[in-house]
């Protein structure tokens, strides 16, 4: 527990940077509070005349004597300075009244300049949460996202973080500004009767004690609702990717009980809590009023004795009613702690992780492609027990194009997806220009990748924004070319505002050919020397497939390509087709050499035909 809370202040460090500041400004805020309830005293005393004498003083007090927190002395030597040496109940309750004023708007100065320190510190804290939880999950390889939900990230980065910011932001309040003012209003009621404060510092650990043991088990509650807050906002997630699916198959009510029914078990959890944490605050209130109740009886018997003044004890009531809020407010930070140490430790598991592909120590950066793409016997499992990729061995010469074909579920796309290090491979090598991936940057491998896939996915941005995403110092001019190329540029201009036209989120705005069109582009743009395409145009009508053909026609021409396709008849003109079939290549050739084989490929031809 205390481990993961260490952790959690580093994200606010250099710590003194807040610290030194703060400490100070709760310090004389603590003074300046308290001060405002000690000079209650005197103005009890100038209201009752009874036993008020006022003797001119002439030279300021002894700090002692202010601290003992007899005021006679420095309001006496206020007043002569302030009036001279004639005495008048007006004049004394104004020199008061201003006082009274000017120490409230110094508590209160101190009060915003501490406040605001914290939220530098909380602010400043988030943000680079943030960036450290983003950065890492960016750093993670394919695999990682295959096995988490994106809403359950999503609501780390998020709502966990937001939990999280409370737990550091109050650490400066638990250690400075509720101890001072505790310590101020003890100081204010030592000076008045150590025999009534005696009574009150045995009773507040009592109150101390009994909120601890209410806090302590909120921990539990806490981790669990911030597990359940992951699943809604997956849940959440995958409703509004999916909408049109969900209305064509008149599942919304299946969904909308789904999301109730997490939605009723986080309710029940922070229901759970709120008791817990609730009870706390009004307990310790009624407590601190039943102290002040005895107090008012014994304290009375001390006023009636004449060892206490009437004044100085209404002044040790108001401090003793004051000091049970800082007292429940240094408790109830535990709470939140708790809290904020069971979404932190949710925090630590994104951070802690670290991603299955990494680079070598001395990994080398990819100079021009210049030779040949090698699979040398490649095995590959995603969860190392049933192989998907079984011996695979073949290459890809510079400048030509392989294209990989055979029944769905076969491998083909898992063997693209190695070439750019989405995963490795279990045993064997792919090498390019002899030398093995594993050796090189990803950064530089993937600098000379390019991928189009079925699934074209673009982002909520411009048009221009989009095709410009791998290489976002390209020019107008340069993007207009390559969307020229892709046979794009027709379309585009045909949008409201051409290539500043925002197209949506994931491009919704706009066609499937358009959409791949668009891919096509930002793959031409950064004039890849490898390329893959995954299936591009599968998914298309005839007349977007022929223009999405005729644009990837160009973008192949001269580039070492794998081209993975259901439509035999884009890949007639490869240099050679693999047949993949349950992770292993059964036939390889030419189309005309394969036709003339008469076997798998021969046969899905014919199926294709019909």
């Amino acid at each position: 527990m205390w481990k993961t809370y260490k952790r959690l202040l580093g994200f606010a460090s250099p710590f003194a940077k807040y610290a030194v500041p703060y400490f100070f400004y709760a310090l004389l805020y603590a003074l300046f509070n308290t001060l405002t309830y000690a000079l209650i005293i005197p103005i009890m005393k100038t209201l009752f005349m009874d036993n008020f004498v006022f003797t001119p003083i002439y030279t300021p007090p002894m700090l002692s004597d202010i601290f003992a927190m007899r005021f006679d002395g420095a309001v006496s030597y206020l007043y002569t300075l302030t009036f001279g040496e004639s005495f008048a109940m007006p004049k004394m309750l104004t020199l008061l009244a201003c006082m009274v004023v000017l120490v409230t708007m110094l508590s209160s100065l101190f009060r915003y300049l501490s406040a605001m320190v914290v939220e530098q510190m909380r602010v400043r804290s988030v943000q680079r949460m943030r960036n450290d939880m983003f950065t890492r999950i960016m750093e993670m390889s394919a695999g990682y996202f295959s096995d988490k939900r994106k809403g359950d990230i999503i609501s780390r980065i998020t709502q966990d973080v937001m939990v999280v910011q409370h737990s550091i932001t109050n650490t400066l309040q638990v250690i400075f500004r509720d101890p001072l003012l505790i310590i101020g209003y003890l100081v204010v009621m030592l000076g008045i009767s150590w025999k009534l404060s005696l009574f009150a510092i045995i009773f507040l650990p009592l109150v101390a004690l009994l909120i601890g043991r209410i806090v302590k088990k909120l921990r539990h509650p806490a981790i669990k609702g911030q597990e359940r807050m992951g699943d809604m906002v997956s849940i959440l997630d995958e409703s509004l990717a999916g909408i049109k699916v969900i209305k064509t198959y008149n599942a919304t009510g299946y969904i909308r009980r789904k999301f109730r029914d997490f939605n009723a078990d986080f309710s029940h959890l922070m229901l759970s809590m709120a008791r817990r944490q609730q009870l706390a605050s009004p307990m310790s209130e009624f407590l601190g009023i039943t102290a002040v109740a005895v107090l008012i009886v014994y304290g009375g018997s001390l006023v009636v004795g004449g060892s206490l003044r009437p004044e100085e004890f209404v002044a040790f009531i108001a401090a003793f009613s004051q000091i049970t809020r800082p007292v429940r407010s240094f408790v109830d930070q535990f709470a939140t702690l708790n809290q904020g140490i069971a979404a932190g430790e949710r925090i630590f598991q994104v951070i802690d992780e670290r991603p299955d592909i990494a680079d070598v120590p001395g990994a080398m950066e990819m100079g021009e492609f210049k030779k040949s793409l090698e699979f040398r016997d490649v095995h590959f499992s995603y969860d190392g027990e049933r192989e998907v990729i079984d011996g695979v061995s073949f290459t890809v010469p510079h400048g030509q194009t392989v294209a990989l074909v055979g029944p769905s579920g076969g491998g083909k796309s898992t063997l693209s997806e190695l070439i750019p290090r989405f995963y490795d491979p279990t045993s064997g090598e792919i090498l390019v220009d002899g030398v093995p991936l594993q050796d090189l940057t990803q950064k530089s491998l993937r600098d000379h990748i390019s991928t189009v896939a079925q699934d074209t996915v673009l982002f909520n941005d411009t048009i221009a924004g989009n095709i410009a995403m791998g290489c976002p110092g390209a020019s107008l001019d340069e993007i207009i070319t390559a969307a020229k190329v892709a046979n794009a540029h027709t379309f585009i201009m045909e949008t409201p505002q051409g290539y500043d036209t925002n197209i949506g989120d994931r491009g919704t705005k706009l066609s499937g050919g358009q959409r791949q069109r668009l891919s096509i582009a930002r793959a031409v743009l950064k004039n890849p020397e490898i390329l893959i395409l995954d299936e591009a145009t599968s998914a298309l009508d005839t007349e977007s497939e022929k223009l999405v053909q005729e644009a990837l026609n160009s973008l192949l021409k001269g580039r070492t390509s794998v081209v993975i396709a259901h439509r035999l008849s884009t890949i007639h003109n490869a240099d050679k087709i693999l047949v993949v079939d349950k992770g292993r290549i059964i036939e390889q050739g030419t189309h005309t050499e394969l036709i003339a084989l008469n076997g798998t490929y021969a046969k899905l031809i014919e199926m294709q035909a019909l």
